[in-house]
């Protein structure tokens, strides 16, 4: 019986990877199973690592991952990685962990780069109990989750895109008003990252100057009264 590898990868500076991560990319497994190869592959090229790559990302993981978990109960030992950050947090790999735990098969996952963590610990706001919610809903389900955070007396951390952000912030104003504080980190551990704090109405009139590029971590801070 093989091994499953969930395997954190930099959010952007590549220096971000731990020596095991690169030890087990490179010796232990047979076959990476990437996100996006080209993504990944651009990483292993980095660290001269040469591996087989499979893909497993949203669109597929519901096809494949049985016969994923049948080659690694039948002896390969496979890591699966994302674009950025630790699998299975608002990426690809509950599945394939849920099913090679159903199979018996061991699943090890190793420490490593989160992007929500850096960007609560540097937000200045409460780090001692917080959410995690990950992208908003798009469309159905949206106003209803903003208006949990609104009354949340928790820290809350989201994840969003630089054509949504605007629209993000706007709405978290509406609902949990302009005074409430939060953090917007974007581009984190990169040379142009940026880390911008305030009140609501503040963070939206800076960005509304600003063109917006790069992943985005939105920490709000939590309903006090």
């Amino acid at each position: 019986m093989g091994t499953l590898y969930l395997v954190p990868t930099p959010v952007g500076n590549l220096e971000d990877i731990t020596l095991r991560a690169l030890r087990i990319l490179r010796e232990e497994v047979d076959v990476i199973l990437a996100e996006d190869t080209r993504t990944s592959g651009n990483l292993l090229r980095h660290y001269d690592i040469s591996k087989p790559m499979m893909a497993f990302h949203i669109n597929n993981e519901h096809k494949v991952v049985t016969s994923y978990a049948e080659r690694i109960l039948a002896g390969e030992k496979m890591a699966l990685v994302t674009d950025a950050g630790t699998p299975a947090i608002s990426d690809p790999g509950f599945l394939l962990v849920r099913e090679c735990l159903r199979l018996g098969i061991e699943v090890e996952c190793l420490p490593g780069a989160t992007a929500f963590v850096p960007a609560l610990v540097n937000s200045g706001l409460s780090a001692d109990h917080f959410i995690f919610e990950g992208f908003l809903p798009h469309k159905k389900g949206r106003q209803t989750k903003i208006n949990e955070i609104a009354k949340n007396q928790y820290t809350t951390i989201l994840y969003e895109s630089p054509f949504r952000l605007l629209k993000t912030l706007e709405q978290l104003a509406e609902t949990c008003g302009p005074e409430r504080h939060v953090s917007v980190a974007r581009e984190l551990t990169k040379i142009y990252e940026e880390n911008v704090r305030g009140t609501l109405a503040e963070v939206i009139d800076y960005f509304k100057q600003k063109e917006v590029k790069g992943e985005i971590v939105i920490v709000i801070e939590g309903n006090e009264q």
